[in-house]
Order: C-alpha cells, then structure tokens, then sequence
C-alpha cells in the first residue's frame, strides 16, 4: 500500500482495519439491489454458516490490508459513488467499528449499510442523539435460520431493536426455514416495525418459486423474495463483484 498513512498503519496495526478485498458493482441484494455500490469487506467472522460464500474471508491465515479510519473515509470519498456496504466477515467485531461509523454519519451524501450476522447487538451502534428515520447509515441484519447451522447465535434483542430505516434477511434452504422466517416476523412485529424485510434462497438448495408459493398461501403482505443479483449476472463463485 502507497500512502501518507503508512508509518500511522505500522504503529498502530492492532487497532487497524483488516480489509480484504474492496471494489465497485452492482449491488445484489436489499433495498438497493441492482444500484451501484462501493463494497468493503472485513476480515473475520464470528461465525461459521453451512452455506456461507465467503468462507476464505473469514480465514484466520487471510491476505488482508489493513486500512485505518482515515484511509477507509478517503477511499469512500475518492470512490464516487453513494451506496457503500460494509461487509465481511462480520464488520461489528472490527475494532475502531462505532467511531468510524461516527465519522460516516457526517458523510450525508453517502448510504451506507452494514450486513452483519445477526449475532452482535446492532444497537450498541446506533447514533446517540439523532432521529433514527435520518440515519444515513443502516443495518441489514440476517436471521439465521436452521440450514446456516447458526441460528442458536442469534441475537434476538436485534430484531425487537430494528429500526424502520433497517432490513431484516432471512435466507432459508426448506419449507421449515420459510416457516421460522414467517414465525419471526409476525413474533417481532417487523411489518409494524415498516422495516425492510426480505426472504432469499439458499443458492442451490431451494427454488425460489417455493418462497413465493408460501407468500402466496399465507398472505405475507410487504415482505419481499429475494434473489441474490450479483449471482445471476456474473458466475456464483465470482470474487470481487
């Protein structure tokens, strides 16, 4: 890496920002699925999915830079685009997480999401003194349901704490998952909660028309079937889009 910061990077490197990769595509899923994105993603996860696609970030021996806050709000602003999501791994168990957020706050031109796990409290995140219906940053929170082989991680005071700016994921791979997810949100009231709240297949596992069919069935009115964009247009087992 060329930079100004290196010296800063070399001293303080256990507080840094472990990246692994960074790019610029279409995003593929959410609320703003086919808009432009600039995608971080972290190293390291807290978990371990069954069907996780993104395992070789969470190595412990991944080629990773590490980036502090600095350098991270430089490339955002460098980068030209609005949407930007932080991913990984689990970008809330990254050290420095809450003070950089703080710094995003301040960049209103920009959107930026989290996508994490669902098993860190997300509101230890959230903006001290802010109406949260502003909040330019804004959590896509994944429910793991039985086929990740996670669900037992979950933190539930997520989905009671979401915020209407926020998404709700499920990503499920058989009629049972659906099920929870169905149960999940009627529990947690997240249609009241005017969040965004979406069901994907498991890629390879279940067809889509199944989700559909049960939306259908049982009226599951403002939730949404979700497929995973980036995996259509490019090779599912693509990097870097």
């Amino acid at each position: 890496m060329n930079n100004k910061y290196d010296d800063v990077i070399e001293q303080q490197d256990n507080r840094a920002f472990r990246v692994v990769e960074h790019f610029i595509s279409i995003n593929g899923e959410g609320r703003r699925a086919g808009q432009l994105a600039l995608f971080i993603r972290f190293a390291g996860c807290n978990l371990r999915c069954d069907y996780c696609d993104t395992l070789w970030a969470n190595d412990k021996d991944v080629p990773y830079e590490s980036y502090i806050e600095e350098l991270l709000i430089e490339m955002i602003a460098a980068s030209k685009v609005k949407n930007v999501t932080l991913t990984g791994g689990e970008p809330l168990i990254q050290p420095g997480m809450k003070e950089l957020l703080g710094r995003l706050r301040t960049m209103r031109e920009h959107r930026i999401e989290i996508e994490t796990n669902g098993s860190v409290d997300i509101t230890e995140f959230f903006p001290e003194r802010e109406d949260f219906a502003e909040d330019n940053v804004t959590f896509t929170v994944d429910y793991k349901t039985g086929a990740s082989g996670m669900e037992q991680h979950m933190c539930m005071k997520n989905f009671e704490s979401v915020r209407s700016v926020d998404t709700v994921k499920f990503v499920v791979g058989d009629r049972s998952d659906i099920e929870k997810a169905s149960e999940i949100i009627k529990e947690y009231s997240l249609v009241d909660k005017k969040c965004g709240i979406y069901i994907s297949p498991c890629f390879g596992l279940i067809e889509p028309v199944e989700i559909a069919d049960y939306l259908v069935k049982h009226r599951l009115n403002d939730v949404n079937v979700q497929l995973q964009l980036h995996k259509y247009i490019w090779n599912p087992d693509a990097r870097g889009v």
